[in-house]
Formats: C-alpha cells, sequence, structure tokens
C-alpha cells in the first residue's frame, strides 16, 4: 500500500487509488473492517470478514488483470468509473446468502437466506465487496432507528441524536467513515430523511427502476431501494449499477439499464459559470409554511440562493394536497404491511414461541414476542382498515387521495423541471426524547411521503446545519423530480456540490476527500 485512504473518502477517489494501484482492494476491505469493529454508533449489524476478504480478492484479481492489459491507466470516463473493489454496505432489509438477515427485528432473527437480493447481487456483479448488513428500524417502519429489535444507531454528529429512519444505519456508517456507501430502502423518506440528518446524499429512484426482489417489503406499493453516499457522482454511478429490468419482480420497469454518471457534468446551460441555468425549480407554498422549523429554513434558503446563482430560476408552486399525504400513507403502508408480515407466524420461518398449546397459541405468542410495538401497531391499523365494513371507509379514500397528491405533483411539474424543498421539518432530534405519541414522529415524514404515494424520484444532498445547541446537527436540501427523473435531479445536485462543501463536512472535523470531475 503506498497511500492511505481517509475514511471519509468518497467512492470515485477510492477507486483512483485502485486505478493507480496506491492501495488494493483487500487493504481497502481492511482498512473499513478495522473501523468497523471499533465503532460504538450500532450502525453495523453483523459482519463477516473471511466473505469479504474473499470477495476483495476476487475484485482485485480482476482489478489487475484490467491493468494490465490499460498499463495501470484509470478507468474513469466523464463522471463515470470502476466500483470494482469499492467497498459497499448493506441495509438488513436486503437478503444475502452469506449474511444474516433479520429486518432489524427478533422475529426474524438468525434467518439465513439461500439468495442474495437482486440489489445486492448487482452490486456484487459490478465488483463491489459487502462489510456488513445495517442496522434499521424494524421492517422499515420508523423515522429514527429507534424502532430495531437490536437496539437505536446514535447520529455520528452529535450520538445524543438519532439519525433518522430507517435507513439510519446506513446514514450513519457512511458519516462515521465505516464505509463510503450503502444502500438503503424509501417508503416514504426513509432514505432521503436519514441522509438529511446524517449529512450525506442519498437519492430515492423512482417507483419500478430498482428491483425489489430479495427487498423483504413492507409496503409493496411504496418501498424502492437507493443509495446513499457522499456525492451525487457516486450516488449516479451506485443507481446506475442497482437498476434495470428483473423479470423476477412485477412491478420492475421493463427499461433498459441507465447510466446516470455519463452526463452528470453537463451543464443546463450555455454559461459556464452559470450551469443551472435554464434550470425552472418549483418551490411548493405548502413547504414553506410555520410547520418548518427557523434553523431548517435558514439553511434550505441559503441553498435555494446558491441555485440561483448557478443560474436556476425558482418558480412559485402549489402542492395542495400535501397535510393529506400523512394520513394516505398512513393507512396504505399499514395495510399492505398488515398483508405482507401476515407469512411470520412462527411455523415457517423465524422467531417461535416455545410449548405452544395449540396452533393459535403458536400463531399469537410467536407474533406477540416476534414483533416490536411499532411493528405490531402498524398490523393493527392495517387489519383494521382492510376489514369488512371499513374497507371502503378507510382503504379506497386513501387510494383515492394518492391520486389526488399525483396528480398535484403533475400539475406542478407543468410548471418547473424539479422541485426543491426541505427534507424534514426539524433537524434531527435526540434519541431520549422520541416522542410518545407515535403521531408526533409521522409528522416528520411530511415533506417526503408524497414522493412515495407518486412513485417519484427524490433525493437529499447536505445544505447546512442547525443552530445554538443543534449546531452539530445537519440538514438537508431535498430535490424532486418528475417520473424517470433522475438524471435532471443528479446533475443539478452535481452542480451544487461542485459550489459548495456540505458533503465534504465531517463529524470529526477533517475534510472529506472527494473527486472533483471526473479524474477517478
Amino acid at each position: 500500500m503506498t497511500g492511505t485512504p481517509s475514511a471519509f473518502s468518497d467512492l470515485a477517489s477510492l477507486a483512483g487509488m485502485l486505478a493507480r494501484r496506491e492501495i488494493s482492494a483487500v487493504e481497502l476491505a481492511g482498512f473499513y473492517l478495522s473501523r468497523i469493529e471499533s465503532d460504538t454508533s450500532n450502525a453495523v449489524l453483523s459482519v463477516h470478514p473471511e466473505t469479504t476478504l474473499a470477495q476483495a480478492r476476487a475484485a482485485q484479481q480482476q482489478l489487475d488483470a484490467r491493468q494490465g492489459r490499460s498499463s495501470g491507466v484509470s478507468t474513469a470516463q466523464g463522471g463515470k468509473f470502476d466500483l470494482t473493489g469499492l467497498p459497499v454496505g448493506h441495509k438488513d432489509i436486503f437478503v444475502t446468502r452469506q449474511w444474516p438477515t433479520t429486518a432489524a427485528s427478533r422475529i426474524l432473527a438468525g434467518y439465513m437466506s439461500p439468495f442474495d437480493a437482486t440489489v445486492v447481487d448487482r452490486l456484487g456483479q459490478a465488483g463491489m465487496v459487502t462489510l456488513g448488513k445495517l442496522n434499521c428500524d424494524e421492517f422499515a417502519m420508523g423515522s429514527g432507528n429507534t424502532h430495531s429489535a437490536f437496539g437505536p444507531v446514535s447520529n455520528p454528529w452529535d450520538p445524543l441524536a438519532v439519525p433518522g429512519g430507517s435507513s439510519g444505519g446506513s446514514a450513519a456508517a457512511v458519516a462515521a467513515g465505516l464505509m463510503p456507501a450503502a444502500t438503503g430502502t424509501d417508503t416514504g423518506g426513509s432514505i432521503r430523511q436519514p441522509a438529511a440528518m446524517c449529512g450525506l446524499t442519498g437519492i430515492k429512484p423512482s417507483y419500478g427502476r430498482v428491483s425489489r426482489w430479495g427487498m423483504i417489503a413492507y409496503a409493496s406499493s411504496l418501498d424502492q431501494g437507493g443509495p446513499m453516499a457522499r456525492t451525487a457522482r457516486d450516488c449516479a454511478v451506485l443507481l446506475s449499477a442497482m437498476t434495470g429490468f428483473d423479470p423476477r419482480d412485477s412491478t420492475s420497469l421493463d427499461l433498459p439499464q441507465d447510466d446516470f454518471a455519463s452526463d452528470i457534468d453537463m451543464p443546463f446551460g450555455d454559461d459556464p459559470a452559470r450551469p443551472l441555468q435554464g434550470l425552472r425549480i418549483g418551490l411548493p407554498e405548502e413547504f414553506f409554511t410555520d410547520g418548518m422549523s427557523a434553523e431548517v429554513a435558514h439553511a434550505v434558503e441559503a441553498a435555494l440562493a446558491e441555485l440561483r446563482s448557478l443560474g436556476a430560476r425558482t418558480v412559485s408552486v402549489r402542492l395542495p394536497r400535501t397535510a393529506l399525504s400523512i394520513p394516505a400513507y398512513y393507512v396504505i403502508a399499514p395495510a399492505e404491511a398488515s398483508s405482507n408480515l401476515s407469512r411470520y407466524d412462527g411455523v415457517r420461518f423465524g422467531h417461535r414461541a416455545n410449548n405452544p398449546g395449540d396452533l393459535q397459541d403458536l400463531y399469537c405468542r410467536s407474533r406477540t414476542e416476534g414483533f416490536g410495538a411499532e411493528v405490531r401497531r402498524r398490523i393493527l391499523i392495517g387489519t383494521f382498515v382492510l376489514s369488512h365494513g371499513y374497507y371502503d371507509a378507510y382503504y379506497m379514500q386513501a387510494q383515492k387521495v394518492r391520486r389526488l397528491v399525483a396528480q398535484d405533483f403533475t400539475s406542478a411539474f407543468e410548471h418547473c423541471d424539479i422541485i426543491a424543498g426541505p427534507v424534514a421539518p426539524t433537524v434531527a432530534w435526540d434519541i431520549a426524547a422520541r416522542p410518545a405519541d407515535p403521531l408526533q414522529e409521522y409528522l416528520a415524514d411530511i415533506y417526503t411521503l408524497g414522493v412515495n404515494l407518486a412513485g417519484l424520484p427524490g433525493m437529499s444532498i447536505p445544505c447546512g446545519f442547525g443552530q445554538g445547541a443543534h449546531s452539530r446537527r445537519p440538514v438537508g436540501l431535498q430535490l424532486i423530480g418528475p417520473p424517470l427523473g433522475e438524471n435532471v435531479l443528479l446533475r443539478a445536485a452535481h452542480q451544487f456540490q461542485q459550489r459548495t462543501d456540505w458533503h465534504r463536512r465531517t463529524p470529526t472535523g477533517e475534510t472529506a476527500v472527494c473527486a472533483v470531475g471526473g479524474d477517478a
């Protein structure tokens, strides 16, 4: 090893080190495994160093073969770079053959899948090395990563604070420098919100872009997998590897695999000093209200001013059913969860109660012992709204509201190219201050739920910090695109990150190493 990686290097920079033979894939994997071993955030649930290092050795053999043919010349072209040998962690919602998969629930404790999820498999086919499985809210149900059966995750920026949820372990692991990238899932904001609260970049793609095969289902019509990393460029390369039609997933879009990184450097206009010239950014009136805290508003407004200085034009738009997205989501998602989680009955796999008196007792005690309080709550809500006499009154009405929410976005995009606003109304709250009323936690998703109900792409990019006692708690800017509009989001985010350094900030105070341009 002729070079020493920074724990806070982005993927593009690490790819450059591998291409220049400054470090090997095995040394890189060992570097991050040692950091995971000493971590205290509870972000990583399981590691298997022997498997990780075996993957790294295989990746290094591929790199050696390619570099032998190209005399060590970098494989980067434009915004792209080679993922071979780069480490990644997976949210414990994606099943894996060589690591246990629990969905952070006791009911799946010790479960070993006989196959890899498509997301895991595709990143593996791209040459990435799996470091381990990451903590999350149980079955992805939560906004703070405080509902895991294996304990809450702490925010690397402020250990007293939540990292956001449900992909909080993924966000905390990358923010703490335990790995350069991680996968997450987003059902109602669970990639964007933890990315915002941990100062990272994360993208939730359009519904159907990323296969759900092997992703443990929470709400099937809402769940989408996506990447979390330091930069928009990293997310673009990761998302390119993750997308593509999967015949095993009935909701997978029959589209060719995309290359989101190929034109990420392309400006929107002809003026190099104003690369966003011609881009129209919609600002929903319903996002900029008293419901947003002053410290979040300050950071978001400063980010919008920066986007304007880059040439973007902001216009006012309306999303009048924003407030209705919360009740609609919390009817539809629990209803689907009630159906999806009915398979965990103590018979086929997962936790099984000891010495059951009869079959009914086996079902009741296995599920009561195995599921946490929040999961039980949502199963009961879902079962209720699907029951006879209430299906039309609640579930069908929620589906009608969902259609209206999607129509609001369609109307808004007639006046703009993307929509911008806050990710969450506040910075990360204290772990100890978990609301006694679950509805208070649900309100943290008000700006993100509509994107999932409408099946749109959305992403979070770092844009500042809170104030006073919260000055070490990051704030994220949310960008929302039209259907299949990931490219425009990533290009806009990348231009913003060329002019700001929020994505380079780290909890330790050092500056993250992030590649500029396509020099990986």
